[in-house]
């Protein structure tokens, strides 16, 4: 190998536009997706005290706010519903006149060149905060199953894109996609939150989504964070079962398990940039101690390298205009 003074790496550093001629990778406004958190009403904006710049948002009030992500390049929404009422098992998961079909519905009507994802879990509309039916104090899986399905379907009935389940039942991947096909929507693309850890960092997501477990917690079905290998377990399981798109939650403390699994598959890759990252970053920019446009790039940047081709993050708009900008 050559060896200095012949071989200087720092020639190709020397300025902005051959940086960023060379990088080896790049960002995408297109692969972002905004989180957005839909309630019933009208002109219904509740702020995110744990979530600075992010709202609860009625249909009527999330339109506009899609228009300025796309209009800034923002390739896909995914959308969480915040019912007026919880009952024991989550109806309000399927209903066809919930916030989630209202708000899919309204989308397509007015925007053409968005991708909509809908998130399948049943945590925001059950009363007791837990992804699935209970049996005594513990989720039922398979009872589970069936609601879920269900779920899609009316998502996929509004008109949404893709179908994202995030409650890591074993199964449901087979059991949605069974409902998708029977139903009449068997190209309608299922991403699974295959290799989803029971993190800490999930904190501002429960304000958001009004979602906290009455009791108890979620690590009896979502992962343990000391396992990676279980990850690829669980990613060849969903896409035995028909998903054509596997994501990891979180992505910036799981950027090895994103990059073991993107050399494991040929499926896209996704990757969520949870609230609790957003708000450590939002956080620390506040008190003046990062530069948080840097910051955030930087973190975006890392989980596109890992592998990550498609990133959830509430970062999205904003990212997608520092991108414009150059």
């Amino acid at each position: 190998m050559t060896q200095y003074p012949s071989a200087r790496s720092r020639r190709l550093r020397r300025t902005e536009a051959l940086r960023r001629q060379v990088a080896e990778t790049h960002l995408h406004p297109a692969s972002f997706v905004l989180p957005l958190f839909v309630v019933p009403g009208r002109g219904v904006v509740n702020p995110i005290g744990a979530m600075p710049g992010h709202s609860q948002l009625s249909v009527d009030e999330i339109v506009p706010v899609v228009k300025e992500a796309v209009s800034a390049g923002v390739g896909g929404v995914i959308l969480f519903g915040i019912p007026d009422s919880k009952d024991e098992v989550g109806s309000g998961a399927w209903d066809p006149k919930g916030p989630v079909p209202e708000a899919i519905r309204s989308i397509k009507d007015q925007i053409s060149d968005v991708v909509i994802w809908a998130d399948v879990c049943l945590c925001e509309y059950t009363s007791h905060g837990h992804c699935g039916v209970l049996a005594g104090d513990r989720v039922d899986n398979d009872r589970t199953l069936p609601l879920l399905a269900e779920a899609s379907t009316v998502y996929a009935e509004a008109g949404a894109d893709v179908i994202a389940p995030s409650d890591m039942m074993d199964g449901r991947v087979a059991s949605i996609r069974s409902a998708l096909d029977s139903s009449g929507h068997e190209e309608l693309a299922i991403c699974s939150y295959s290799a989803k850890y029971a993190s800490a960092y999930y904190g501002p997501f429960r304000e958001a989504a009004q979602s906290a477990p009455a009791f108890g917690d979620r690590r009896t079905h979502q992962m343990d964070p000391p396992n990676s290998r279980e990850a690829l377990s669980e990613v060849a399981l969903d896409l035995a079962e028909g998903a054509d798109m596997v994501m990891v939650k979180p992505a910036g403390p799981y950027l090895d398990v994103i990059s073991a699994v993107r050399e494991r598959v040929d499926v896209p890759v996704a990757a969520y940039q949870v609230s609790g990252e957003y708000s450590v970053i939002e956080a620390a920019a506040a008190q003046g101690w990062i530069d948080g446009e840097r910051v955030m790039m930087e973190s975006l940047t890392a989980i596109a390298r890992a592998g990550a081709g498609v990133t959830l993050t509430y970062f999205a708009t904003p990212a997608a205009r520092v991108l414009a900008a150059g």
